[in-house]
Formats: structure tokens, C-alpha cells, sequence
């Protein structure tokens, strides 16, 4: 069977309260499918009833994404493989699905009461996460999306939600978390939750030789000054990002998306940087505090589960060399369709 594509929208309460890792952690260990793209919206009234449309036979789903408020931040994760929308739809759940012990992501992270008279009319329902039934629901659905990713899509801003000024730092989720498909992804993303910051930014993303080579420029001129094998440990960071060694690759290679997956978070609020610096905890997580990502899932100095931005400046310079403002989620969508 061809590969397919397929969606997940996490909702605008789920992103907010931090369940977004595990929603993650679940899809990608369960359905064993590539996290092919992503992105933030704030979809307009308009987007979300024709989004609301693509979903048969899920009517309290349909009436609740007709009643957000436009503009609301939800995270679209799309899926890539085999019996994509398949896989997806039945690890997801639907309106039918949310009165078990955990079985689906709606059991778990969604909410749905009802009341005991009055024939068992629905007092609250949040889903948590959307997904579509079908392969066919699932096109329309990301061509919908694709469409209205460039107005609608994108770094986000969350500073309105916030009593005090705010600043976004920058995340990058390295590739030992997708040595094959697991928690670990999503298992960042939650422990990033303990900052109490909004995730505005999600881009996945293959890193070039070139790009590394001017991301971690910086560092060169330390580790040569440093260690005698300092260029060919700078050489290996690159290879680690990027899948291949600067001096292995002729100067097209290098401009070309490297081998390895990433996934860039871009966060914001208060104190930003150090907020997300100490979830993060120390370059070597032989020395990281408990609880942090690098104690977590980290097991060497440059094997060490994420890289997170030191200052704000260093966000804008880090920012810029990923371009991650450049939106591949309609070309991603447009070849896979």
C-alpha cells in the first residue's frame, strides 16, 4: 500500500495546558508513521467550518470547532505512511470514543460531559484532538489547511495571555529522539510544558551541512583553541545534525536538507530563554538535574536530547539560519497529494 497522509489537530485547550507531548508521544510510538510536518495555526471562523464540514459522521466535533473563537491556537501535526488515516483515526478516537479508560488520545486527553436527565444532553465537550476517518477526509482536510497556512499559520503570538512582557526563544529537538518512532519527541515537548510558556512555533525540518556549519560556528574557534582534535569534533556535531561531515561533501551537497530529522519549537512568555534553558538543564547530562530534558534523554555532551537558544539575541540569529519562517507546510502537503 502507498503511503498516505493524514492529520491531527490538537485543539486550542490541549496546546494551552501542555498536552500536546503526550498527544504527540502517543501517535508516533502507536502508529509507527513519520512526522512528516507540522505547524501552529490561529484559524479564522471561515477555516474552521469548512474544516468542520470534512468530518462525517463526527457532529459534536463538527459543532465544536463551528463555536471556537477565530484566531484560537491549535497545532496541526501531519502523519506520513502506510494506512496513514487509518492509523491515526483509531489511535485519535471520535465522538464515540470518549467514555472508555484511556484507550484513545480523546480518552485521555479530551473531556466530554453529559448530563443524567434531559436525555443526556452534552454539558461540556473539549476533544482535545481532531483527526479525520478517512483517507479522503484526510486530503480534503490538508488541502483545506495548506491553503490557509500562509495567513493563518506560522510563529504565532501569545503575548495577549500574559501579564508581563514576553520574549520567544528557540527550540531544536535533535535527531537521537528519531532513531526509530517513539516517545521521546513528545516526551521533550512535555517536560518543556513545565515552564508554563506557549508554543508558538513548530516546524519539522532536516538540517544542511551548510546550515550547521553556520549554526554552530560559534563554537569553532573554542574547540580548536581547546582540543587538538577541535575541528574534527566540530566536524562531528555537523555530522550529527546534519548526517554528513562538512569536509565529505562537495559545496552543492552541502546546501542540500541533510539526512537527520528535527523538529524546531519556537516558545513564548516571560523570561523565555531562561525559563526553557533550565527545563533543559546542563550540556552534559551527566551534570543535569533531575527531572530536566538532558537527565531525561540525553546520554553524551552533543548527544543530548535538545538544543535550546542562550540569549535573544542568539534566538534571532538561530532562527534566521533554520528559516524558520519560511512555510514548507503547503509545499510538503502539495508533492505528498
Amino acid at each position: 500500500m502507498a503511503d498516505q497522509l493524514s492529520y491531527a489537530f490538537i485543539t486550542p485547550a490541549a496546546l494551552r495546558k501542555g498536552r500536546a507531548g503526550g498527544i504527540l508521544s502517543r501517535l508516533i510510538s502507536r502508529s509507527g508513521l513519520e512526522l512528516y510536518t507540522g505547524r501552529v495555526f490561529a484559524p479564522s471562523a471561515k477555516t474552521l467550518a469548512e474544516l468542520a464540514s470534512t468530518l462525517s459522521g463526527q457532529a459534536k466535533t463538527a459543532t465544536y470547532l463551528q463555536a471556537l473563537p477565530a484566531g484560537s491556537q491549535g497545532l496541526v501535526l501531519v502523519l506520513k505512511g502506510e494506512d496513514a488515516a487509518a492509523k491515526v483515526a483509531s489511535i485519535v478516537g471520535n465522538d464515540s470514543s470518549m467514555s472508555g479508560r484511556g484507550e484513545t488520545l480523546r480518552d485521555t486527553f479530551g473531556d466530554l460531559v453529559e448530563s443524567t436527565q434531559e436525555g443526556g444532553k452534552v454539558v461540556y465537550f473539549e476533544p482535545g484532538v481532531i483527526a479525520p476517518a478517512t483517507a479522503a477526509e484526510a486530503a480534503v482536510g490538508l488541502k483545506l489547511l495548506a491553503s490557509a497556512s500562509d495567513a493563518e499559520g506560522g510563529i504565532l503570538d501569545a503575548s495577549t495571555s500574559f501579564s508581563a512582557p514576553t520574549e520567544k526563544t528557540l527550540v531544536l529537538i535533535k535527531p537521537d529522539n528519531f532513531a526509530f518512532p517513539n516517545i521521546r519527541p513528545g516526551g521533550v515537548i512535555d517536560l518543556f510544558a513545565r515552564a508554563g510558556l506557549a508554543l508558538v512555533g513548530f516546524k519539522p525540518f532536516h538540517l544542511s551541512v551548510a546550515q550547521g556549519e553556520e549554526f554552530y560556528g560559534p563554537v569553532l574557534d573554542f574547540l580548536e583553541e581547546k582540543l587538538p582534535d577541535g575541528r574534527a569534533q566540530w566536524e562531528s556535531i555537523i555530522a550529527f545534525m546534519s548526517g554528513k561531515r562538512p569536509s565529505e561533501c562537495t559545496p552543492e551537497e552541502k546546501v542540500l536538507p541533510g539526512s537527520q530529522p528535527c523538529v524546531a519549537l519556537i516558545y513564548q512568555g516571560p523570561n523565555a530563554v531562561a525559563k526553557i534553558r533550565e527545563a533543559l538543564g546542563s550540556t552534559n547530562p551527566a551534570n543535569a538535574a533531575h527531572g530536566t530534558i538532558r537527565k531525561e534523554f540525553g546520554t553524551t555532551i552533543m548527544i543530548n536530547g535538545a538544543h535550546a537558544s542562550d540569549s535573544v539575541e542568539n534566538v534571532a540569529r538561530e532562527t534566521g539560519i533554520i528559516r524558520l519562517e519560511e512555510n514548507d507546510f503547503k509545499t510538503k502537503i502539495a508533492a505528498a497529494l
